[in-house]
């Protein structure tokens, strides 16, 4: 692949709001110059590694991921806490604890059907598997083969975005998630996603309280 192409591949993906595929940017680039352009998808793979390298070596801050099958461009870990400080489009779309729970069962135990779930819950989970599915995080497989025929549900590509992760293989492991509850950064988090938790429950309740105040004056 020219040298050309690697200028291209940078720009395609810092343009796209999406994780681009390789595939589809090989199609833009035989699009544009014909389509006996000598350029592969090993190629781009490689021309992005490329790119990453020069990242590192002029110690920018962010670098090209591999998520959902595509490339995005994104900041790195060491300035997570940072740019997480004034991102609001988390908190936006945060999930409780239950949704969390839900969808971890669901990404480890995947094709898994309802009751499957709920006998692991011990709950029913009727309003949190439609959560789920309506921020399109899990989706329909098809259906299993027992009495009744019930639905499976498993992960999406929205998920694999929502989590920063490339496939399915890329979960971390039980272990790793014990390390990972132990460290000082996540507790913090999750003491602040709590503090948030209560203050939004203490909003609604005054709000339902202000509700019932005008209806009486009414």
């Amino acid at each position: 692949m020219d040298n050309i192409y690697y200028s291209v591949v940078e720009a395609l993906i810092f343009a796209s709001d999406e994780p681009l595929p390789a595939n589809e940017i090989v199609n833009a680039i035989k699009e544009i110059d014909g389509a006996d352009i000598d350029i592969s998808v090993q190629e781009i793979d490689e021309a992005v590694n490329a790119l990453n390298e020069k990242y590192d070596m002029n110690g920018h801050a962010f670098k090209i991921l591999r998520i959902a099958n595509g490339y995005i461009y994104a900041t790195k870990p060491d300035h997570a806490k940072y740019v997480g400080f004034l991102s609001t489009e988390k908190s936006k779309r945060r999930l409780s604890q239950a949704a969390l729970e839900t969808l971890a069962i669901i990404a480890y135990k995947q094709p898994i059907t309802k009751p499957e779930l709920e006998a692991i819950r011990g709950v029913n989970s009727d309003y949190t598997l439609n959560t789920l599915l309506e921020k399109n995080l899990i989706t329909i497989k098809g259906r299993a083969e027992t009495v009744g025929r019930p639905l499976l549900y498993g992960t999406t590509d929205e998920f694999l975005k929502y989590f920063g992760l490339n496939n399915i293989s890329d979960l971390p492991k039980p272990r790793e998630i014990e390390e990972i509850m132990k460290d000082e950064d996540f507790q913090e988090q999750k003491r602040r996603i709590m503090m948030n938790e209560v203050e939004e429950e203490l909003e609604k309740e005054t709000n339902d309280e202000g509700a019932d105040d005008e209806d009486t004056i009414e």
